[in-house]
């Protein structure tokens, strides 16, 4: 069974905010943000168009085999390409443009594994844009959680239920140092919190 998703702030506004990570002013992400807010005038509609977009066209470095590293928001949307958490930076950054408050989720498997929550209709629902493959499905839902990774917790895994409004530093701090190439995520992506 999944955590209840508990912000780790009361304010609505640190799950707006823009920083060097979720750089939501910049150019590029407001102008993908404003698509998506042209093309509806709801809230869940446009959310859901992001999260789609993250998920389905920016590919998942393990996935594609691909060298690169990123981790601003900004650099994940040029290069089409993050590990999870980058993808989680661009994704946050997209809704944060649109005035939809977004935080940072955490599940420890065997790697640390990042992932979204978005706050709408009065509540928080967490979503995993990491990208679907043989044994990853993570679907838009406000509802039930459909998170691309099922927690065992028999194998130590663990769910963390917090909502951070911003990423957490030793995920930042990695993917800011690593070198790339290729499995460059074997070398030290951290595997807890």
């Amino acid at each position: 069974m999944s955590p209840v998703p508990s912000p780790t702030t009361d304010r609505l506004s640190d799950y707006l905010a823009a920083d060097a990570v979720v750089d939501h002013r910049h150019p590029s992400i407001r102008a993908r943000a404003d698509a998506f807010r042209t093309a509806s005038d709801d809230p869940v509609e446009r959310a859901e168009a992001a999260f789609l977009f993250v998920r389905d066209e920016i590919e998942h470095v393990i996935d594609a085999a691909d060298p690169r590293v990123t981790w601003r928001a900004s650099d994940v949307l040029r290069e089409r390409v993050g590990i999870c958490h980058a993808k989680a930076h661009l994704l946050a950054a997209l809704l944060r443009a649109q005035g939809i408050p977004a935080g940072f989720c955490y599940q420890e498997l065997s790697a640390l594994h990042g992932l979204n929550a978005v706050y709408l209709h009065g509540r928080w629902s967490r979503l995993d844009a990491r990208g679907n493959r043989t044994g990853a499905r993570g679907e838009f839902s406000l509802g039930e959680e459909k998170l691309a990774w099922p927690v065992d917790t028999a194998r130590g895994e663990r769910d963390h239920p917090e909502i951070h409004p911003a990423p957490a530093a030793v995920v930042v701090n990695f993917l800011m140092t690593a070198e790339p190439g290729p499995g460059w995520y074997e070398k030290g992506l951290p595997a807890v919190l």
